[in-house]
């Protein structure tokens, strides 16, 4: 069982996606990286959170394909 994500996260992290469409993929390095560039006043613990979830969503887009 995992972990359940706040409101704040599930919504940053698709709003993410559909503002920077095509940025993000499936390495979850690649994709903080991505976030610290876009939201560099945010502390770690809301960074990883958000980049996890996008890579957890990008993960389930390339599966759908």
């Amino acid at each position: 069982m995992g972990r359940i994500k706040g409101t704040i996260i599930k919504r940053s992290g698709k709003d993410l996606i559909r503002y920077n469409p095509g940025k993000f993929n499936s390495n979850f390095e690649d994709n903080k990286k991505i976030v610290i560039q876009i939201l560099p006043e945010v502390n770690k613990k809301f960074i990883n959170s958000i980049a996890g979830y996008v890579t957890r969503l990008v993960k389930k887009e390339e599966t759908k394909k």
